[in-house]
């Protein structure tokens, strides 16, 4: 094995390394943790593992046609350098990847891009978009078995058979060691501006952003930032109740959509404008969780809710009024941060949600706390038998991340 090994980590410089040490802790029974900087270690349960696969060493660009819309790098690769080179260019990563640095207490701007489609992740601009794994054209990896594999290519109808970049999106390195991944990039827009509407309650809220959802004003953001947590969005006028709508484009067509969406939301309540200024820095805020990102706040535990947009606010009714919250994705996305330390009452929020119908994860909680409850939403039978056939045609010994999403597999 050539690649670099320290104490309990082994840190290949290409592919080829990686693929050599697959091999080597199959050999040794040694199963791996795959990791990137580690921005999201401690999403998921602990790891039950004996060595860290570092892939950090597999970092840069390896083709970008701006013209194609159409990017390639190693695994590694941060995505604030992949956003930088976008920027030159006027393009950007459209499913908006959110940095879980600030909520999980570590450096901002260091996730990659292999942990970006590991954990399929996605900004504001999913309700428009889509999430990473719609972006996610082709990927070279290594499966548990030792094996490289290839799927996709750099168009994006180029799939024969299985696609596997849709199964390795939000696998959270179960299946395999991604090494290098093709990507679609999208231009960015010439302008924004936010349509905001105060002082509604959760309920009128979702009413109102499922009227501007429904309108043909090509909305890329719906948030609903409720008055206990309106004060730590930045770009906000005022630190009350506010259901924030976002408009991105060309200026005439901002102008004329922002006229038009608030002509259809002033019977919900007052409307106003925020600039563009004012609209990237209040998105921004969105992006990242700022209000559960405070030291005081990540002692607490942080929930990632997914529900029927238009049932979001039955989620606030049927958990403990203590708790904090705030909606994106027009109500699709409830953001939950428990009020006390250490409790994250996942029996309270496992029973909102099988109400609502949709899933949840716990985000941020004690290691003690993860290794005893479900992280990740309890599958079904079907979908659990089907998982793990899927995982033992990948990984039958079981090598790359095990347990770090469900107990046992």
């Amino acid at each position: 094995m050539n690649c670099r090994a320290m104490a309990d980590t082994l840190k290949p410089r290409d592919a080829k390394e990686v693929e050599e040490a697959v091999r080597w802790a199959l050999g040794n029974e040694k199963p791996l943790e795959i990791a990137g900087h580690g921005t999201k270690r401690t999403i998921g349960r602990p790891s039950q593992t004996d060595l860290t696969l570092d892939l950090s060493g597999l970092a840069g660009v390896t083709l970008y046609e701006p013209a194609e819309l159409v990017l390639s790098a190693r695994a590694g690769t941060p995505l604030s350098e992949i956003e930088a080179l976008l920027e030159k260019n006027n393009q950007e990563l459209a499913f908006e990847p959110i940095d879980y640095g600030p909520v999980l207490g570590s450096e901002v701007n260091r996730g990659t891009l292999g942990g970006a489609i590991a954990a399929n992740l996605s900004g504001p601009r999913r309700i428009k978009a889509g999430a990473a794994r719609d972006h996610f054209l082709g990927v070279t990896a290594v499966t548990g078995r030792g094996e490289t594999i290839k799927s996709g290519g750099r168009v994006v109808k180029n799939v024969t058979g299985y696609d596997l970049c849709k199964l390795l999106a939000g696998s959270w390195g179960t299946l395999a060691a991604m090494t290098d991944i093709t990507i679609k990039v999208l231009p960015k827009a010439e302008t924004e501006a936010t349509v905001l509407v105060t002082g509604l309650d959760d309920a009128r809220a979702c009413a109102a952003m499922a009227a501007a959802m429904g309108s043909s004003c090509d909305v890329s953001g719906a948030a609903h930032l409720p008055d206990h947590v309106a004060s730590w969005f930045d770009g906000l006028p005022r630190p009350e109740a506010s259901t924030v709508l976002r408009l991105e484009g060309f200026a005439p067509s901002v102008a004329r959509r922002k006229e038009t969406l608030s002509a259809l939301l002033k019977e919900f309540g007052a409307v106003s404008f925020l600039d563009e200024s004012q609209s990237r820095k209040l998105w921004r805020s969105i992006r990242y969780v700022m209000p559960f990102a405070t030291e005081t706040a990540r002692t607490r535990p942080l929930w990632r809710i997914s529900v029927p947009p238009r049932r979001g606010h039955e989620i606030a009714r049927a958990i403990t009024p203590a708790a904090q919250m705030f909606y994106d994705w027009a109500g699709g996305l409830v953001w939950v941060a428990m009020p006390f330390a250490g409790e994250p009452d996942a029996a309270a929020i496992r029973g909102a949600v099988a109400a609502v119908g949709g899933h949840a994860t716990l985000v941020r909680a004690p290691a003690a706390v993860r290794a005893a409850v479900d992280v990740f939403a309890p599958e079904e039978p079907a979908v659990r038998a089907l998982g793990k056939r899927v995982k033992e045609s990948f990984d039958p010994k079981g090598v790359l991340n095990p347990g770090r999403m469900w107990a046992g597999a």
